[in-house]
């Protein structure tokens, strides 16, 4: 499908990379791939105190060397020179960089379950920064806002300048799909289709400016989470257009496409053509399928990501399609991750239909898998569905509300389900406000859920003022914030510009989020459920300190409840305060609207 030697002339010596490095690493091995026209043609020299020229590696393209590097403890930061020589000719210097690490506190520190995780799309929430909406020289070069596939111009400084409004809403961390450049001719906006892995957007702005927006976000107690793409690249990259060997990406006679079946993964019986597909079928005719069974496309991804680690501080990670990626390559990748940053946090995109695929592809070999993937936790979209279920369907032995709790009473499939990320949307999916036909009642509930159950949540941008809209086609899910580009109408960032249902919702939602963030018992304390019973299902978050009792009223009535059936966790205490409206309630019965959800703080039994 694609040929080696496919680009346009390029300079004798057009990019090293990583471009520079770090002294003191976990690991002392480097390998820099060098790309130039008839690099390979050249010997590599250098001398530096510490460092050792391992191995030059010529592979079937000449515009590539691959140059092994062994950076001991003893290497100090500083510049040295690597040369590139051959008799005749003008030899061809790289003054290459060993750094500092920065080792401020605060940085690579974890996204936990006492986070709350915001997803925004940089392109579609804010744009800070008008001057860089068309960079002269990319392929798409357009900003068209009444056009759901073109770009919208939002960028970092337009997340930026909005911090605050996410910091007042309670959220504690932020990921954005991807900001690395995707320099496709259409649909560019999304970030799924990298074409330079070092290098921000320049319609997003500058690696430096995504190293201060990092910096900024800690300033204010934020953390950043940031998407990764190991599986494919945008087929306009470098190493695509100029592939360094033929096994680079996944070769097919002709354009084959993924089945998308992620039960291929993990079942005993699979046809290999089936998993082959797979795992090494291509996501789309612009999205090139990376072979993650080449070495050097190995190093070249991990080196990446620890080098985007160490040089702007951020806390996590999460991987976008993970089920399609090389399960050896993503356990050795994991070790390799943790093993420079042991406190990163790192969640997969799975998308599983059962908690047993999903549990498949968490670490700890729970469910019989041969591979540990050492991946701490996944996007728990079992667990989305269930609460869609609790929430939309008809009350059965296993439907209705009972599926949300058989769904929880399977965690015991993790090793630790409090690392699995929580979430009623995306990006790639049809927003929860949707799903749940506009009902504001089963939004309240939705939301209750998400924050007080176990794992990480994550919430969608827009969702606190009601965005809404379905998935097909993709695009009606992604737009913009209103208020986030200038002379827009309305102003959804302050309350003002909201309506009064969009602030209702906002405020029901801002409550929550800072309740939790001040409630340790919602973040890492214990949980005890009820089996439901008459459509209620009652579950508790507790501590040493604090115990909160949610009760959620699937049936379309009106119901008022016992709690007797909850002594063991009730433990005598009369009286309550709802979470919401700050209302003392008596314990003894419980009166819940249809549909509704209470978020009931216990009280002790001296409280006036």
């Amino acid at each position: 499908m694609l040929a080696l030697g496919a680009s346009a002339q390029i300079p004798a010596l057009e990019r090293v990379e990583p471009m520079f490095w770090w002294a003191g690493m976990s690991n002392p091995n480097l390998q820099l791939i060098v790309h130039g026209d008839h690099i390979a043609s050249r010997n590599v020299q250098l001398s530096y105190p510490g460092v050792k020229l391992v191995a030059v590696h010529k592979v079937e393209n000449p515009n590539y060397l691959f140059v092994d590097l062994r950076v001991f403890s003893a290497a100090s930061p500083g510049t040295f020179p690597i040369n590139f020589i051959k008799a005749g000719e003008k030899t061809l210097t790289y003054q290459y960089s060993l750094k500092k690490r920065d080792q401020s506190p605060g940085r690579a520190q974890g996204v936990t379950n006492k986070d709350l995780i915001y997803l925004i799309m940089p392109d579609r929430f804010s744009n800070g920064d008008t001057k860089n909406d068309s960079v002269a020289g990319m392929r798409e070069m357009s900003v068209d806002r009444s056009k759901m596939f073109s770009r919208h111009g939002g960028d970092l400084q337009g997340v930026m300048n909005h911090l605050d409004y996410l910091k007042d809403l309670g959220v504690t961390a932020i990921w954005l799909t991807p900001a690395v450049e995707n320099d496709e001719p259409q649909a560019s906006y999304h970030g799924y289709a990298v074409t330079d892995h070092y290098k921000i957007d320049p319609r997003y702005g500058t690696n430096e400016l995504y190293k201060q927006f990092v910096e900024k976000c800690h300033k204010m107690g934020l953390k950043v989470v940031m998407d990764l793409v190991h599986n494919h690249a945008g087929t306009e990259g470098y190493t695509i257009q100029d592939m360094p060997m033929k096994s680079w990406v996944h070769q097919w006679p002709t354009y084959t496409k993924s089945n998308f079946r992620y039960e291929a993964d993990m079942d005993p019986y699979v046809a290999p053509s089936d998993r082959k597909q797979m795992l090494d079928g291509w996501f789309d005719h612009r999205m090139a399928d990376m072979n993650q069974n080449n070495p050097y496309l190995q190093n070249f991804l991990t080196q990446n990501h620890i080098w985007w680690v160490e040089y702007s501080g951020v806390d996590g990670f999460r991987l976008d399609t993970y089920p399609y990626n090389d399960p050896e390559y993503m356990s050795k990748w994991a070790l390799a991750v943790k093993a420079e940053f042991p406190h990163l946090s790192i969640f997969g995109e799975t998308l599983q239909m059962t908690v047993a695929n999903q549990a498949f592809f968490t670490e700890g070999k729970t469910v019989n898998q041969k591979l540990d993937t050492h991946l701490p936790g996944i996007t728990d979209a079992v667990w989305k569905d269930a609460v869609y279920e609790a929430l939309n369907g008809k009350e059965g032995w296993t439907d209705g509300v009972f599926r949300l709790y058989a769904i929880m009473a399977q965690d015991f499939l993790y090793q630790d389900p409090t690392r699995n990320t929580i979430f009623l949307d995306n990006h790639d999916m049809s927003r929860f406000l949707s799903m749940v036909e506009e009902d504001i009642t089963k939004y309240k509930s939705g939301m209750a859920m998400l924050m007080t159950m176990r794992g990480v949540p994550q919430m969608y941008y827009g969702d606190e003022i009601l965005m809404k809209n379905y998935s097909n086609p993709d695009g009606l899910v992604r737009e913009d914030f209103p208020g986030g580009w200038p002379g827009d109408k309305n102003n959804k960032f302050i309350a003002a510009g909201r309506s009064s249902k969009e602030n209702e919702a906002f405020n029901y939602v801002r409550t929550l989020a800072n309740y939790r963030k001040n409630t340790p018992a919602l973040q890492t304390g214990k949980m005890m459920q009820y089996i439901p019973q008459d459509g209620v299902y009652v579950y508790f978050r507790y501590d040493k300190q604090k115990t909160v009792m949610i009760a959620y009223n699937g049936r379309d009535k009106e119901q008022t409840i016992s709690t007797a059936r909850y002594t063991e966790r009730i433990n005598g205490t009369l009286k309550a305060r709802n979470v919401l409206t700050d209302d003392a309630i008596d314990l003894a019965k419980l009166t819940i609207p249809a549909k509704a959800t209470l978020v009931l703080e216990l009280l002790p039994n001296n409280t006036h």
